[in-house]
């Protein structure tokens, strides 16, 4: 290994890249993948799957195979939404799971049926100009080949190991001699590549009824899973309608329920009743009212939130705007609340973004959910099996406790944001609770502040976490953190290398070109021509 000490005690500062056409992603290499398809003459939905494809080989502590995806592709003057995530194995009832009170982390117990495969090739067959197999062409070279693994993903990688090392697969796969990779050396996968390039030659359909499909069967009949071929065989894609919340002129474009983007949307109209101009850029009484809307948003997302078929009120009733005001009014500017759920009156991933010269921009999602996921990985494929399953409950009644063929409550979420109809970025903030309260930062940033990409990304954020603890970032000043506790929040203040923020992508269409920006907290890149 290279004999460096892998700190970087100084602070960094990114800048954004302007182009005609751009592509941004958490890891430099994966965006480079995209890079490449838009220099060999393909669109901004092309470069977006090389991206995802790649990002499953080199870094595979977020993401792998074995996923769910979600994706916003502004296209030809409309704005597509495609939920490719997976539903539960057929054996999933409520017995099933008798005898415990909530959902395992890891293991069978977890594994829905990965949808991200079946995500690629609905994206390419609807808007892609080069053939499907071509986009996994840098992905299968990184595999085979190898990269440098950086600091960030060895940091990640050994510190998961200790945890999944004991799943079935997961040692054989991901560990040389039961250990990570350091930073610096260099790790080759062929199994992946092959694995790979059978998805490619089959157009997607090994890994749902062919070769790999009876590969994932056989695993999980060997190993204790309720995963059988036909729950595979039953996946399907789902083109779906965009939800919306309108704020300050701007609009943010979220999908649907399952997914949580639902809570982006009713934290930023609670949002929008404050004036936030007033309380200025960065100060304790911005980060107290936008702490507290996201408190009643998540109250809401946990209670009514789930498989669209399960919801007992719909995303337009929660986004009355009598419903959000009366919400609104709950927040006390001077104190700290613990909010329950409102009933209105009824009548843990990658993220990336891509745009070309033409116009299209994609903002698109996948995820294993906690790092590797279950920590199972089908021997001699490469493929590791997310846990997405860990996002049921198992309170009967509720509308997202577990059942068969059903799709539990989804973290990830694609952001799209449009201005009188026109587009105006295509933005995301991976990371579990993360992800819809990123958004809200970030759409308060542009349509408030007025702030750039970049620095958009690099203000300090905060998390809401159960309690209800903050969680707030070391860059944060110290004044505004003592002005939060003395409002009483459960204020914790994270290390400078803390990775519980979320990751930030953002291309913004601007007159002649993209401006595209790369969080500063991973190792993503923006690049561009």
């Amino acid at each position: 290994m290279l004999p460096f000490d892998w700190t970087f005690p100084y602070p960094a500062q990114k800048m954004p890249l302007l182009a005609a056409n751009a592509v941004s992603a958490s890891q430099p290499l994966a965006a480079q993948a995209g890079l490449r398809m838009l220099y060999e003459g393909g669109n901004a939905i092309d470069s977006a799957i090389a991206t995802a494809i790649a990002l499953t080989v080199v870094e595979p502590v977020m993401n792998g195979i074995g996923g769910d995806m979600f994706a916003l592709v502004w296209h030809a003057g409309q704005l597509h939404g495609l939920n490719s995530s997976g539903r539960s194995p057929a054996a999933w009832t409520p017995e099933y799971f008798k005898g415990r009170d909530k959902m395992p982390s890891t293991g069978w117990d977890t594994v829905t049926v990965p949808g991200q495969v079946a995500g690629w090739k609905a994206l390419s067959k609807r808007f892609g100009k080069l053939p499907f197999a071509r986009l996994f062409a840098p992905a299968i070279g990184y595999a085979e080949s190898g990269f440098m693994v950086s600091p960030q993903i060895a940091r990640q990688w050994a510190a998961q190991v200790p945890v999944l090392i004991d799943q079935p697969g997961f040692r054989e796969a991901f560990t040389r001699d039961g250990r990570a990779p350091q930073a610096g050396e260099r790790w080759c996968f062929p199994e992946q590549a092959a694995t790979l390039r059978a998805i490619a030659e089959s157009d997607g359909e090994s890994f749902y009824r062919g070769a790999l499909a009876e590969r994932i069967a056989y695993f999980a009949s060997q190993t204790g899973g309720a995963l059988r071929a036909a729950d595979l065989a039953a996946h399907e894609a789902e083109w779906v309608t965009p939800i919306q919340q309108s704020f300050r002129g701007y609009t943010l474009h979220e999908i649907p329920p399952s997914g949580q983007g639902l809570a982006a949307l009713i934290g930023l109209g609670i949002l929008d009743r404050f004036d936030l101009e007033a309380m200025g850029r960065d100060s304790a009484a911005f980060y107290h009212v936008s702490v507290e809307a996201m408190k009643l948003a998540f109250a809401d997302l946990h209670r009514h939130v789930a498989d669209p078929a399960s919801m007992q009120l719909s995303p337009a009733v929660l986004l009355d705007p009598a419903y959000l005001a009366e919400r609104a009014a709950l927040i006390d500017m001077d104190c700290a609340a613990a909010p329950s759920a409102g009933m209105p009156k009824t009548g843990g991933t990658v993220y990336l973004a891509s745009a070309d010269a033409a116009g299209t921009m994609v903002s698109f999602i996948q995820s294993n959910y906690r790092g590797f996921g279950s920590g199972l990985v089908v021997p001699g494929t490469g493929i590791s099996l997310h846990n997405r399953g860990e996002g049921f409950n198992l309170k009967p009644g509720h509308a997202n406790c577990v059942a068969p063929n059903k799709k539990p409550m989804h973290t990830i979420i694609p952001g799209f944001i449009t201005r009188g109809g026109a587009p105006v970025m295509a933005m995301g903030v991976m990371g579990g609770s993360m992800q819809a309260q990123g958004h809200v930062q970030m759409m308060a940033r542009l349509a408030v502040f007025g702030q750039n990409p970049q620095a958009m990304s690099d203000a300090p954020r905060f998390r809401v976490e159960p309690g209800p603890l903050l969680n707030v970032e070391a860059h944060l000043p110290v004044d505004v953190v003592d002005a939060l506790r003395a409002r009483g929040h459960r204020v914790e203040v994270a290390p400078r290398d803390s990775l519980e923020f979320g990751s930030a992508q953002l291309i913004y269409k601007a007159a002649d070109g993209y401006i595209a920006a790369s969080d500063s907290r991973r190792d993503g890149q923006a690049v561009g021509f």
